[in-house]
């Protein structure tokens, strides 16, 4: 793009929008207008308001830059929210009836009936909704919960070439999926601990709207010691028998939109499955092709299922803010954003 395309970042002193910034740092089709945040570090420069613990560099044009309110008067087409649910839902509200493109990582407005809830490689017919909404030039568009998009990344080429009937996943999520400071060493160090709030209730209905099929879909979830990187053990009931060679070649040749036109921030190959028995693992392949592949492996007949498999995801990155912005990216694509 000859000129980019200038975004705020709601939430930018945060986990999610510290990470919405490492990714824009580059970015080719978007730049950084406006960092915002609550009042305590309204009017304060960015390196001062933000405990920055991100593995690159804070640039100093970023550390510089004096962080606003959250209020729609903010330089930016794009609003990239990375706030607190607890605030996110007027505020989002706000930005998208003042006319800017609200890309959410938010859990208020997924399940609206008339807001995408957007996996750009499974459901990017779903944009459609934001002509149906009540906010003229604006729009609010989410992606779904971290845990949530592992799980349908690896289900969509099972329900497109066999169809899924029923589902139980186990998950070991990463420290990082509870945002910053999160959880305290005492309690994680030498320890599992088998409760995330609310997090089983949406897995267990986000795919539903994703994915558009019925799906019964049982969830339980743990917070593991690791830093990023959500695992899930997975087993499926399928509608039609499959051969495992089928399976993994369904796996490996999956391509969408994305990788047809080719975004930025979209995988050449988007879900990798691995022979290896001990793979995949979050130190390791977390992150392939920049955070932004699924890895399965260890696919196996299940007793109780059809089949049994493991999938990781990085959940900052794919499951947050480089999800986020490939959203953005396929909305610029379609002509839904100028």
């Amino acid at each position: 793009m000859s000129n980019k395309i200038s975004v705020s970042i709601l939430g930018a002193t945060g986990s999610v929008g510290q990470k919405f910034i490492e990714l824009l740092i580059d970015h080719p089709w978007f730049e950084i207008a406006s960092l915002c945040a609550s009042e305590k570090s309204t009017g304060k420069k960015y390196s001062e308001a933000a405990n920055w613990f991100q593995p690159t560099p804070l640039p100093d044009y970023i550390g510089d830059m004096i962080v606003q309110s959250c209020e729609p008067s903010v330089k930016g087409r794009i609003a990239f929210s990375g706030l607190d649910s607890e605030v996110a839902g007027p505020i989002e509200e706000r930005f998208a009836s003042a006319g800017y493109a609200v890309i959410s990582n938010s859990k208020n407005h997924r399940m609206d009936f008339d807001v995408p809830l957007l996996i750009p490689e499974v459901n990017a017919k779903q944009l459609e909704l934001v002509r149906q909404q009540k906010f003229g030039s604006g729009m609010i568009v989410t992606n779904p919960n971290c845990s949530t998009v592992g799980l349908v990344m690896a289900l969509k080429p099972l329900v497109d070439n066999f169809g899924v009937e029923e589902v139980s996943v186990v998950t070991m999520q990463a420290l990082s999926g509870a945002g910053y400071p999160g959880v305290s060493s005492l309690d994680i160090l030498d320890n599992v601990i088998p409760f995330i709030s609310g997090e089983e209730a949406k897995m267990e209905t986000e795919p539903l709207k994703i994915l558009g099929v019925p799906i019964k879909i049982s969830a339980q979830c743990n917070r593991v010691a690791v830093v990023d990187g959500h695992t899930e053990s997975i087993a499926v009931k399928l509608s039609k028998s499959a051969r495992v060679e089928e399976i993994i070649e369904a796996w490996k040749t999956f391509r969408a939109e994305p990788q047809t036109l080719q975004l930025p921030t979209a995988p050449a190959h988007p879900i990798c499955y691995f022979k290896e028995d001990n793979f995949p693992q979050p130190r390791k392949h977390r992150m392939l092709e920049h955070g932004m592949v699924v890895s399965i492996g260890r696919l196996r007949p299940c007793p109780i299922m059809d089949w049994k498999f493991t999938v990781l995801s990085h959940n900052t990155i794919r499951g947050a803010a480089g999800g986020a912005i490939l959203n953005a990216e396929l909305l610029v694509k379609n002509g839904f954003i100028t």
